[in-house]
C-alpha cells in the first residue's frame, strides 16, 4: 500500500485527499475511542518516517486520477508530528500539487519548538482538546507517561500565537468520561486561550479502541456545546458519522484497502461506490477480509470495514 488515501468526504475539511506519514500505531497517545485501535507502540521519540518527495508524487499521482479536492490533509495511523520529515514533506507537496494543506494532530509535542516550526508550513492544522484537566486527560487519552498536561496545553498555546494559517479543535466526548458540564467548563477556558476559529465537539461515530465507549447522549453534547458557546467560542458539533462515500480510482480494492488503515469505511459506502462500477460489493469486500488484519465490526448500528494488524509496524 502507498501512503496516500481517498479522498474522502471529511465533516471538518470538505473533499480531502489523505496522506499516512506513519507506521501503524506509532503514536504519542492511545486514546480509548481511536477508531485505528489501540496504540502498540506508545512514543514520543521523533525519526523520520517518510520520504516527502516519494509521498508528494503519489499525492500529485492520485490528483491527477482524482481531480481537485479542498485539501490535501496529513492524518495518518498514528501522530504525524513524530515524522522529523514533516516539515518538508508539507513543503514537497504544496510544491508538487499547489494545494492546501492540513494536519491533523493530537498536538501532544507542541511544546517542541521543532515540532511547531515543521508545522508552520501547513494551511490548516487542527489540535485535539479532549480535557481541561490532567486527570481527565490521561483517562481519555491515555498518553506517553513521559507527557504532561500542563506542558501539552502550554505547547498548543504558543503554537496559536506563532501560527499564521488556520488553527481548529476538536474535542471527542465519550459518555461517562468527558462529557459533562464540569469537564465542559475546564475545555472551555483552554479553548478560550486558544482562540481556535471552530471549535468541533465530536462524538464516537466509527468502532473505537475499546469496546466500552460510547458517545454522549444528544441533550449532554448540546449542554457541552452551550458552555463553550458561552465563552464565546464558534462551535460545529459532529454527531453523525459521514454520509458520502469516498471518491476512489479505477482500482477500488486498493482504495478500499488504503483508506481503511487510517479510516474505518460503512460497509454501504464500498457498496454506493461498487454500484456506481457495476461491480459486486460483496466480491470487493471478500477480498479486502482475506487481507492480515481487515475485518468486520459493528458500532452504532452500522458494519465496518475496520484494518487491525496485530503488531506495529516499525
Amino acid at each position: 500500500m502507498g501512503h496516500v488515501f481517498g479522498p474522502v468526504f471529511s465533516r471538518r475539511l470538505g473533499l480531502s485527499l489523505g496522506v499516512n506519514n506513519i507506521p501503524y500505531k506509532v503514536c504519542t497517545y492511545s486514546c480509548a475511542y481511536c477508531q485505528l485501535g489501540r496504540t502498540l507502540k506508545l512514543s514520543i521519540e521523533r525519526r523520520p518516517y517518510s520520504n516527502p518527495g516519494e509521498v508528494a508524487e503519489e499525492v500529485r499521482d492520485a490528483l491527477e486520477e482524482v481531480g481537485e479536492v479542498d485539501y490535501v490533509t496529513i492524518v495518518p495511523d498514528g501522530e504525524p508530528t513524530l515524522d522529523t520529515g514533516l516539515g518538508d514533506l508539507i513543503e514537497a507537496i504544496k510544491d508538487a500539487a499547489g494545494v492546501r494543506v492540513a494536519v491533523l494532530t493530537n498536538g501532544s509535542l507542541l511544546w517542541l519548538k521543532e515540532v511547531r516550526d515543521a508545522l508552520s508550513g501547513a494551511d490548516l492544522v487542527s489540535v485535539k482538546v479532549d480535557a481541561g484537566d490532567e486527570a481527565t486527560w490521561r483517562r481519555v487519552d491515555r498518553p506517553h507517561k513521559a507527557l504532561s498536561f500542563g506542558r501539552v496545553i502550554e505547547g498548543m498555546l504558543a503554537f496559536s500565537r506563532e501560527f499564521g494559517g488556520v488553527l481548529i479543535t476538536e474535542t471527542m466526548l465519550v459518555s461517562g468520561l468527558n462529557d459533562g458540564v464540569r469537564e465542559a467548563e475546564s475545555v472551555a477556558e483552554v479553548l478560550a486561550a486558544l482562540s481556535p476559529a471552530v471549535s468541533y465537539v465530536a462524538v464516537p461515530t466509527r468502532p473505537p479502541a475499546e469496546e466500552w465507549v460510547r458517545p454522549p447522549s444528544r441533550v449532554r453534547v448540546s449542554e457541552y456545546v452551550k458552555v463553550l458557546e458561552g465563552r464565546g467560542l464558534r462551535v460545529a458539533a459532529l454527531v453523525r458519522g459521514e454520509d458520502r462515500p469516498p471518491r476512489c480510482g479505477e482500482d477500488l480494492l486498493r482504495c478500499v484497502l488504503e483508506t481503511i488503515r487510517v479510516h474505518p469505511l460503512p460497509l454501504e459506502h464500498i457498496e454506493a461506490v461498487a454500484r456506481e462500477r457495476g461491480l459486486g460489493a460483496g466480491d470487493v469486500i471478500r477480498l479486502a477480509l482475506g487481507e492480515e488484519g481487515v475485518r468486520i465490526i459493528e458500532f452504532g448500528g452500522r458494519r465496518f470495514l475496520v484494518w487491525r494488524p496485530p503488531r506495529a509496524k516499525d
